[in-house]
């Protein structure tokens, strides 16, 4: 063989030996680890993708003055009937009166079948009011427990029109107003939602007209009765009739403001 053909083979053997120890270096190739395979270590070690969903910030909910008077005074809907089934439902629950030494007195509250009220709210707003400290309680003559039983000392009741006219027959409520009588202080359910003209025109706002309503009806079960503006420009009395007229007095609904 001459010398030109073994120095040929012997450069392709060179080549060859180059190729197989480079070859995964100059082509991006990566070792398997001893003993395995690189299709072994691509499935067994594969990456787990997450499938949690981003968090999304909860938008806020801005209420108007109204709205959120509305809300603590359980009204749902400004859709209010003139009349409806004229069935009563009592609220449910029971709460203790404040602390003391006073007469306790038992209300019961009700709320007229198709009226679209929010009853707990409702009745809390009720009791709240019987037992702020502005209230009838406040010269320590009375407190006031929520009851759901029968016989209670005092029912204060929210219908329509035209339930509250025969609740309150022969006073002519007109299909308007609200009273006290007869154990129960039926409240118009028109005048709870939208208030009373002479009320909001004398600058008072609505929750404290809301708040007017039961110490007024609920004063007449006390033995209160009506009575007129003693100073013009001064809280009325509790016991004006500030639905109809201030008489010149500012709008006030405690009987201890």
């Amino acid at each position: 063989m001459s010398r030109r053909v073994i120095a040929v083979s012997a450069a392709f053997l060179v080549a060859v030996l180059v190729g197989i120890v480079l070859g995964p270096v100059v082509f991006g190739g990566t070792a398997a680890p001893s003993g395995r395979t690189t299709a072994e270590v691509t499935t067994s070690e594969s990456v787990t993708l997450s499938t949690a969903l981003p968090e999304v910030p909860t938008p806020t909910v801005s209420l108007t003055v109204e709205q959120e008077a509305d809300l603590l005074a359980g009204v749902r809907s400004q859709r209010v009937p003139a009349s409806s089934t004229g069935e009563l439902r009592v609220v449910p629950g029971e709460t203790e009166p404040p602390s003391g030494s006073a007469e306790v007195m038992t209300v019961r509250v009700e709320v007229e079948v198709g009226l679209d009220t929010h009853d707990a709210a409702f009745a809390a707003f009720v009791i709240e009011t019987l037992n702020d400290p502005r209230g009838w309680g406040a010269d320590g003559s009375v407190r006031f427990a929520r009851t759901d039983a029968e016989d209670p000392d005092i029912r204060v009741v929210l219908a329509t029109a035209a339930t509250v006219d025969e609740m309150c027959a022969p006073l002519a409520t007109n299909g308007r107003w609200s009273c006290g009588r007869y154990g129960h202080a039926a409240l118009n359910a028109d005048r709870w939602v939208f208030g009373a003209d002479a009320w909001s025109d004398g600058g008072g706002d609505l929750t404290d007209y809301r708040q007017y309503l039961v110490n007024h009806e609920v004063g007449h079960l006390l033995g209160h009765p009506h009575e007129q503006c003693p100073v013009p420009g001064e809280p009325a009395p509790v016991m004006v009739q500030q639905s109809i007229s201030l008489d010149g007095c500012a709008p006030n609904g405690w009987p201890h403001p």
